[in-house]
């Protein structure tokens, strides 16, 4: 028991029954990136239903595997954080793109390689750690959390364009989910407000099927188990000038990897050392992408979704996000469960995403608090990367005519604001250089993750 009292909360055990729980919170919340991803693939590629659900499947598996792999951390693969990983964003658009030009053998070649490039070129990227303090990381978590808004914004809204866009029942039942979670954290406490996110997802999701927006009777259709498929598009093939958008995609990819590290560790409430812990992050990120790669998938990266999650709940063991890795396992090999988060309506994830994101904002802001942004030049090279990075998130299409290999770079906020603020910050301080004591980390003693932070790590 002191030994269990004396471990920092983040690796501390939890009742076995509580890790389940919170682990399925975790799931509920990111199972539509897998199965958005795969469905965008499979869209664009025109693939047969059949390796449709071998990609799912395959989709799940690796995402389990990469959150036990970036959670318990062995042989310095994974940051030993509370992390999930996950298909989804730029990687997945890039992937389809190589797969339209090029095929998809070639798609999948082009992942493994950039695997193995993370791991080639990260020796050099952790000696330029130091050009990314607090100020640049912040802004950039702010750019990502408002990007991820977007996103789940759009779960409820469809793609402009669409016949679907702003449909009514869509919209109710967006911000119906919002109402349930925020009603639960208002009227529930202990552990039934750290499942606020779960329960208002449920909650959405029941009131769809109340009134006939879901169907979940066909959950136990068909069979009671499936399996990724190794190599289901054949051999790869390896063309390095077709990887090309993916290798420029990986670099922006380490330095979001770095500023997710440390904005998890922030959550938390545990010291890192970014040029020490980040590496393993992206470790993990490379192993699981180049595993993937042979299963069809696109890159596999951590992800931003859980972090929100976990300030929110003040729940901070890594083995939550263990439990939540074995839950996707399971759920990659029982298609039941498989078909009945796919019945989940985008509407109510995307109404559980948008809340949760918000949150990753509000971090970036905190972070950002830190750089000192009373003074001028703080807040003038943070105006600049913002807005610089918000650009293409805001006006879509902005950079298409640039040629390609530019506007892979340009397109991606996160990557033009981190490297906006890291190249600013050198020019008017030098590497590392952030003005007063304001920048320096804070120590768990300041962290706060919510109203029963002490009640709970009592209990934990």
């Amino acid at each position: 028991m002191t030994v269990q009292a004396e471990r920092h909360p983040v690796d501390r055990y939890r009742p076995l029954h509580k890790m389940v729980l919170f682990g399925a919170q975790h799931v509920l919340v990111m199972a539509a990136t897998p199965i958005s991803s795969v469905f965008l693939i499979s869209a664009a590629c025109d693939l047969t239903p059949e390796l449709t659900v071998d990609l799912l499947a395959a989709a799940f598996v690796l995402s389990g595997l990469g959150s036990i792999l970036q959670s318990l951390g062995p042989w310095k693969i994974g940051a030993r954080l509370p992390f999930v990983m996950l298909p989804g964003g730029a990687p997945v658009v890039l992937f389809a793109a190589i797969a339209q030009q090029h095929g998809l053998p070639t798609a999948t070649g082009a992942v493994i390689l950039t695997g193995l490039f993370y791991l080639v070129v990260l020796p050099l990227f952790a000696r330029l750690i130091r050009f990314f303090p607090p100020l640049v990381i912040g802004t950039m978590i702010v750019v990502v959390g408002i990007n991820l808004v977007k996103v789940g914004a759009l779960l409820i809204t469809g793609e402009p364009g669409t016949p679907e866009f702003g449909d009514p029942l869509a919209l109710i039942l967006g911000l119906s989910t919002i109402g349930f979670t925020v009603a639960f954290y208002r009227l529930f406490r202990g552990v039934l407000r750290q499942l606020a996110v779960m329960l208002g997802l449920v909650a959405g999701a029941l009131l769809a099927a109340a009134i006939g927006a879901a169907d979940f009777s066909g959950a136990l259709d068909g069979g009671l188990l499936q399996a990724p498929r190794p190599l289901p598009f054949g051999a790869p093939e390896f063309s390095l000038l077709a990887s090309l958008p993916l290798l420029l995609y990986s670099l922006a990819s380490m330095a979001e990897a770095t500023g997710q590290t440390v904005i998890n560790s922030e959550a938390v409430g545990k010291e890192v050392d970014a040029r020490r812990d980040a590496p393993k992050t992206i470790r993990g990120d490379a192993v699981i992408s180049f595993t993937g790669g042979f299963f069809g998938l696109p890159l596999m990266v951590t992800s931003g979704e859980n972090i929100g999650i976990v300030r929110v709940t003040g729940v901070r063991s890594r083995y939550v996000t263990v439990a939540a890795g074995v839950i996707l396992v399971l759920i990659g090999f029982l298609a039941p469960v498989s078909r009945l988060v796919n019945a989940v309506p985008s509407a109510v994830v995307g109404g559980t995403a948008v809340l949760v994101f918000g949150v990753i904002v509000v971090l970036g802001v905190q972070m950002l608090g830190r750089a000192a942004l009373d003074d001028h030049t703080t807040t003038f090279i943070c105006a600049v990367a913002i807005a610089l990075g918000l650009l293409p998130i805001l006006v879509p299409g902005l950079y298409a005519s640039l040629p390609p290999n530019a506007r892979i770079l340009m397109e991606s906020g996160v990557a033009v604001s981190a490297l906006t603020a890291a190249l600013l910050n050198v020019l008017f301080r030098g590497p590392g250089g952030t003005p007063g004591p304001a920048s320096a980390p804070a120590g768990p003693q300041t962290e706060k993750t919510g109203p029963d932070t002490a009640t709970e790590n009592h209990r934990t």
